[in-house]
């Protein structure tokens, strides 16, 4: 008898930037209230588990990514009973909640931190990356900052150098301490016993670092201009050996609790992302996929040989997620334009395996321009070619003044976008024609249908260059998807032959049988068909 498949397999998950999603207070930041006021637009929506980027106390170097308490609730956001309203509301409207867990490195004003750096003999001093001078009183080697200059920070008090690989107030934690992992991993008990459904664990291939503290090679196609963070190869500050029994580890505490997701932000080629599900798939149960997100082309053969070859990677009972955008990338319309981000919408909601979706995208809400003197993202002010607040403005509710996410004249942390008044939510769920409706028709149609779901996937090879076509089968059932990826009509060919069904068009204008042999799609279309 078939393994009924856990809710993280079928479900879709929602990213929330907080900051960005619903302003309870007046004061122009989200916050978990406002979350809790739109669970019913969530549910309304679609998708089955939402996840939150930090909410923790920080003083906000990196907007939360630098904790200084991991088991409370920062007050911009509001109070820890806040969050467990949250869990409560968002349960009862079957709606699963996924914390971000940061634990590489914490805040430089963490308790943790300010012990480790109050002397050299203090018990927690080896719970992060302390190193003498190099010989001529300079960094202990040269590992550069992801933000951009060396990633050591010299400390007078103790005459020692520390470690941050991101903003200088963002120590890491060194993992090969036994009694600092135990205290991350009761962190994580602390939020599970409160009935968090799962974490998305940040930079999670990055914990370990080189023992030998050997320089990294420099990468010889970097150029001015290019992100700080490229300048160099990571080989010794990721992926490093030693790293799979700490992700092991994680996984065997959110097994303590029952069916519990166990998400692993990790930026690798997909042969060595694939280790990260563990041999004895012990290990993430969804380490991301981000084949769609870090894509220089947006093609059909790119993407048809993408999908092929992760699909042909994947170790056996593992189970596949795709990513469309998230809160470091430009959003999907922004780089692909919106026609071709409806088909990009299709692709994600009827692909095999877990979906998650970007707060916003299922508006084809685009990047905002942000004047220098506005950007709060440090990554942004030393270069602000690679900002990501464009990314993460306000969601747009309604047509109102601050597009329903704050009170009319309140300043907004960033931002609104100008064409709020016609991309809202309140607008488009009156369009039958609307990006939200496609949205929400797909996920209705995912949930639906088991081979959407669940079912198994195919390639089809097309002569024409500009389609990608797979089938989606279960139980005797077979759905065909077809994606025309150019800006002009074509021929899908070849196909099944015989007589199909479209029960959807990204044009969201037509249901009709259509004959195989001679299918056309208009520009930038996808169908969603019935054998």
């Amino acid at each position: 008898m078939a393994q009924t498949p856990s809710w993280w397999q079928t479900g879709t998950i929602y990213q929330i930037y907080p900051r960005s999603f619903m302003d309870s207070n007046g004061d122009g930041i989200g916050d978990i209230p406002g979350i809790i006021s739109k669970l019913d637009y969530l549910r309304w929506l679609g998708v089955d588990a939402i996840w939150l980027s930090p909410i923790y106390p920080s003083p906000m170097a990196d907007f939360g990514y630098d904790i200084a308490d991991y088991t409370d609730v920062h007050p911009i956001f509001g109070k820890l009973s806040d969050m467990e309203q949250l869990i409560v509301e968002a349960h009862k409207r079957d709606l699963k909640i996924i914390l971000d867990f940061v634990p590489n490195h914490t805040s430089d004003e963490h308790t943790w931190f300010q012990e480790s750096r109050s002397s050299r003999d203090n018990p927690r001093r080896d719970w992060y990356m302390w190193h003498d001078p190099a010989p001529d009183g300079g960094p202990p080697n040269n590992w550069t900052s992801f933000f951009g200059g060396s990633a050591w920070q010299f400390d007078e008090q103790t005459g020692q150098y520390y470690l941050h690989m991101f903003d200088v107030k963002q120590p890491d934690l060194n993992w090969r301490n036994p009694d600092m992992r135990e205290a991350m991993y009761n962190v994580l008990r602390f939020w599970l016993e409160r009935g968090i459904d799962g974490f998305r664990v940040d930079v999670l291939w990055m914990l370990l670092k080189d023992e030998q503290l050997r320089d990294n090679p420099q990468r010889p196609d970097w150029k001015p201009g290019d992100p700080p963070y490229a300048r160099q190869e990571g080989r010794y500050t990721e992926d490093q050996p030693g790293i799979h029994e700490i992700v092991r580890e994680m996984r065997k505490t959110l097994d303590e609790f029952g069916e519990r997701v166990f998400i692993g932000e990790i930026y690798l080629p997909i042969h060595r992302l694939m280790h990260y599900y563990g041999e004895m798939l012990d290990e993430a149960h969804l380490p991301f996929n981000f084949q769609f997100v870090t894509t220089p082309t947006w093609e059909a053969r790119t993407i048809q040989s993408m999908v092929h070859e992760y699909e042909e990677a994947l170790p056996d009972g593992a189970w596949p997620n795709w990513v469309l955008g998230n809160h470091d990338r430009p959003r999907v319309a922004s780089r692909l334009g919106r026609g071709q981000a409806r088909a990009a919408q299709m692709l994600l909601l009827t692909l095999r395996g877990t979906p998650t979706c970007y707060y916003g995208d299922e508006l084809g809400m685009q990047d905002v321009a942000i004047p220098l003197e506005m950007m709060h993202d440090p990554q942004g002010k030393d270069n602000p070619a690679n900002g990501r607040d464009p990314n993460r403005t306000p969601m747009q509710w309604d047509d109102t003044p601050n597009a329903g996410f704050s009170p009319a004249g309140i300043q907004t942390w960033l931002p609104i976008a100008s064409d709020y008044q016609n991309n809202n939510v309140a607008a488009e769920q009156q369009d039958p024609r609307s990006f939200l409706t496609l949205t929400r028709t797909l996920l209705t149609l995912r949930r639906a249908l088991p081979a959407l779901s669940q079912g198994a996937y195919q390639t089809l090879d097309q002569d024409n260059a500009n389609c990608f076509a797979f089938l989606r089968a279960h139980e005797g059932t077979r759905y065909l998807v077809v994606l025309n990826f150019a800006e002009s009509e074509q021929i899908v060919k070849p196909l099944p032959a015989g007589q199909g069904h479209i029960i959807l068009s990204t044009h969201l204008d037509r249901e009709e049988d259509v004959d195989l042999a001679h299918l056309q799609l208009r520009a930038h279309e996808g169908c969603l068909i019935r054998l």
